[in-house]
């Protein structure tokens, strides 16, 4: 079997699709993407398959190693996640051809279904209760939220209790047997992060995810010391070396995403490094559905495994079971999603939905946020 064309697609509302065909007729699909520069990425995914056309798609590790390293310069967000995606692709052919799930390739399954959260949003306290309440008679028993908005980096104690008056309604609404995630996403001081953890614990949420930005990894350990609430990250780390020492600090878990880390390949190897640091695994995916059916090849075969996020719910009126073939090949069920027997990837892409879907394309950029004073606010 030979690859003979590598071919990417801009497909609403910001997602990345890549298609590998070979010449026996098995075509592989990945999602290569980074949010907001998803051109980029397409160049990046070209560039590479120079190496790819006219070889086996077979000797997946290979293919790994030789696009991972065979450049000088190596790694970030943009080359990890073009690697990521055709190592989600070239899975997918594997399994394909010898007529298995991927995870199967991976030692087989050591669950039958895999917990996932859903997003919720709210405004206000009264906005975010209903929301949580909605989730729940939907069959969740977990959520997940963003805290606050934008951030001052010593905000005022009014702006904290507000943060904490809306996560208290939530819990008084869902009760304690539903999970909640908090999502800190970069947007805390560590000052702040300090401050606001404690106000937070009486409520015990399930984790606090990146409760600083990564390139404030170092002070993760100063954190976990001072909480007893689970801190989570990971998103915008890119290989196992970004994971080795954040590893150590504490941390409960480890957020790769498949579509920027590496793939299959290099997820399931952070999630044994994370497995040596009785650190647990939840993958993070708020992008389409081929990067939620390479996760789930991976959570199923991870004895560490957590929570899957998915997003396929949040970005309406985006078509995202338009694109497969098989559109209950994610079985919701219970706040989980059913292990498949589908080979490869365990999804059927329509390919014509998406070449229609790529002549509209998207030029998604996230927001830019600023503070009162104008100067720049992460978002």
């Amino acid at each position: 079997m030979k690859i003979v064309k590598v071919e990417t697609f801009r497909v609403p509302p910001r997602w990345l699709f890549l298609r590998i065909a070979t010449d026996e007729g098995i075509a592989g699909w990945g999602e290569p993407i980074v949010e907001g520069r998803a051109e980029t990425v397409a160049a990046a995914v070209a560039e590479l398959s120079d190496v790819l056309l006219g070889a086996d798609p077979g000797p997946i590790e290979d293919h790994w190693q030789v696009l991972a390293k065979g450049g000088f310069y190596r790694g970030g967000p943009v080359l990890s996640s073009a690697l990521a995606g055709i190592d989600q692709a070239l899975w997918d052919i594997k399994g394909k051809a010898l007529g298995v799930p991927v995870y199967e390739l991976l030692g087989g399954p050591v669950r039958e279904r895999a917990r996932v959260y859903r997003w919720i949003h709210g405004a206000t306290a009264p906005e975010l209760a209903e929301a949580g309440l909605r989730a729940v008679e939907q069959g969740y028993d977990a959520v997940k939220l963003n805290l606050t908005d934008r951030l001052r980096p010593l905000d005022t104690p009014a702006t904290l209790r507000r943060a904490v008056d809306r996560l208290t309604a939530l819990r008084e609404a869902v009760g304690w047997e539903v999970d909640m995630a908090i999502d800190f996403h970069g947007r805390f001081s560590t000052a702040t992060a300090r401050r606001t953890l404690p106000l937070l614990e009486p409520l015990q949420p399930m984790f606090v995810e990146e409760p600083v930005l990564p390139e404030f990894s170092r002070d993760l350990t100063a954190l976990t010391a001072t909480t007893p609430i689970p801190l989570a990250t990971g998103e915008r780390l890119y290989s196992r070396w970004d994971f080795r020492d954040v590893l150590r600090t504490g941390i409960a878990v480890a957020q790769p995403d498949l579509s920027h880390a590496g793939g299959i390949s290099e997820v399931r190897r952070i999630a044994a490094m994370a497995e040596a640091h009785d650190v647990a695994l939840a993958p993070h995916c708020p992008l389409g559905p081929i990067a939620l059916a390479a996760s789930l090849q991976v959570d199923f075969a991870t004895p560490n495994f957590l929570i899957q996020e998915q997003s396929l719910d949040i970005h309406s009126p985006a078509p995202a079971f338009g694109h497969l073939a098989n559109p209950t090949a994610f079985r919701f069920a219970d706040g989980h999603v059913e292990r498949t027997t589908a080979p490869g990837l365990g999804i059927e892409i329509d390919e014509e939905a998406v070449r229609r879907a790529a002549t509209e394309g998207h030029r998604w950029r996230n927001e830019i946020w600023r503070h009162r004073d104008g100067s720049f606010a992460e978002w």
